[in-house]
């Protein structure tokens, strides 16, 4: 297990300061910057889900490995065919992780955290979830083609550190050619949008091309309102980790159907039961 987000770190957390005083020096009015208490919620959040995290991926490991003994080949670390794999196999299972924890609500409910700040700076990047175990199996058949779990957590922990300088409105457009390839702040901006048109786009994590591919990109257009469609009014950071499961206890026991419970839990955000149709007057 290669740890090289936690060895980031400080370098996050400079670059986030910089930042900070970049918006004091050089401010804009399209742009929110940032609030105190936003960004300590973040930063509590981030290293939150580094302390849970921990243990679960020396569980993952485990699973990853017993995968990678069976697969039908191992495929060598000192190939180059291997990392090109692995770089194109973990940003499609990274698209697929990140869209089925956006249209399914029980994944949504520790997504959601990330998407709870109204604000969009590089702090927000760290503002992740305390229940990393939804993550398993989207990853798992990597293994089981045969890459080696320790070149998995890598790659894992280079498309993360490539995200978080997506979490910034202080980069405008790059050229065209970048722009269409790879994951870039324009496109992250709008996929953190409240906005109608925004909603459920752009899930890439270093490459866009899989959004393009399977019809899910959208462009930055009008401006961006960062947030949640309907957002919590706390800094708790026990409520922010926990609001959405809280939410769907509270429908699951007013359900009055197990379809209903189904529909609470695994529906896309926001299900409802469809309203009895009234009768019709003859």
């Amino acid at each position: 297990m290669i740890p090289a987000v936690l060895y980031a770190v400080p370098a996050f957390l400079l670059l986030i300061v910089v930042e900070a005083w970049s918006y004091r020096f050089a401010p804009d009015d399209d742009e929110r910057g940032y609030e105190l208490r936003d960004t300590t919620t973040s930063l509590t959040m981030g290293a939150g889900s580094q302390v849970i995290g921990f243990p679960w991926k020396l569980l993952t490991v485990g699973l990853y490995a017993a995968a990678w003994t069976v697969a039908p080949v191992q495929l060598s670390p000192t190939s180059v065919w291997t990392w090109v794999l692995l770089f194109f196999a973990d940003d499609l299972a990274y698209y697929w992780f990140h869209r089925v924890h956006h249209e399914v609500r029980f994944f949504w409910a520790g997504h959601v955290v990330h998407h709870s700040s109204q604000f969009f700076n590089l702090s927000t990047a760290l503002r992740q979830s305390w229940t990393p175990m939804t993550s398993l199996p989207f990853w798992l058949g990597l293994a089981l083609l045969g890459i080696p779990p320790w070149m998995i957590f890598l790659q894992q922990s280079i498309s993360l550190l490539y995200q978080f300088f997506l979490h910034t409105e202080r980069v405008d457009r790059l050229p065209r050619p970048i722009e269409f390839i790879f994951n870039t702040p324009s496109h992250h901006r709008v996929h953190h949008g409240a906005n109608a048109e925004y909603l459920d786009r752009n899930y890439g994590g270093i490459l866009i091309i899989w959004d393009r591919l399977f019809g899910s990109f959208e462009p930055e257009r009008s401006t961006v309102r960062y947030g949640l469609t309907k957002n919590i009014t706390t800094y708790n950071p026990l409520r922010v980790a926990t609001h959405e499961y809280a939410a769907i206890w509270a429908d699951l026991r007013s359900a009055s159907s197990w379809r209903h419970r189904l529909g609470y839990l695994f529906g896309r955000p926001g299900w409802q039961p469809a309203s009895p149709q009234p009768a019709v007057s003859r």
